[in-house]
């Protein structure tokens, strides 16, 4: 797969679902931008992303690798339907669709992140995570 730059657009949205999974094509954008000439532009993949491979019991690096030999989202959903519990993943979907700013217990990273946060209309992860992406790429 090419590199991403994330100067020039945002990753894909956490809602995007690939093969029956929300973050899955978000968590391979970030992936992606940070292959060889990528650009993750204060973009992590800690937080939502790692906390869905940390559910699907993958290796993050054994995933960057995944992303770096594809040529296909495809190819990357195959490869991770074999080696987790697709049958969980309408779980993971509700898990993280309903997780909101009030589940963190420790706030550093999310006030730093999304300072907007505690007055935006919405508590859910998601849509604080979309609103960032369209504050940041407003202009």
């Amino acid at each position: 797969m090419q590199p991403l730059d994330f100067s020039k657009r945002a990753p894909r949205g956490p809602r995007v679902m690939l093969d029956g999974l929300f973050m899955l094509a978000r968590t391979i954008d970030k992936l992606r931008a940070t292959l060889p000439g990528g650009e993750l532009n204060g973009y992590r993949i800690e937080g939502t992303s790692r906390r869905l491979l940390g559910w699907l019991g993958v290796d993050e690096a054994e995933m960057q690798a995944a992303v770096a030999a594809a040529a296909s989202d495809a190819d990357v959903a195959q490869w991770l339907r074999a080696r987790t519990d697709a049958s969980k993943y309408p779980e993971y979907n509700e898990r993280m669709e309903n997780r909101t700013a009030d589940d963190i217990e420790d706030k550093t990273y999310i006030n730093a992140t999304y300072p907007f946060w505690p007055t935006f209309r919405s508590k859910k992860m998601f849509d604080i995570m979309e609103e960032d992406d369209r504050r940041t790429f407003a202009s």
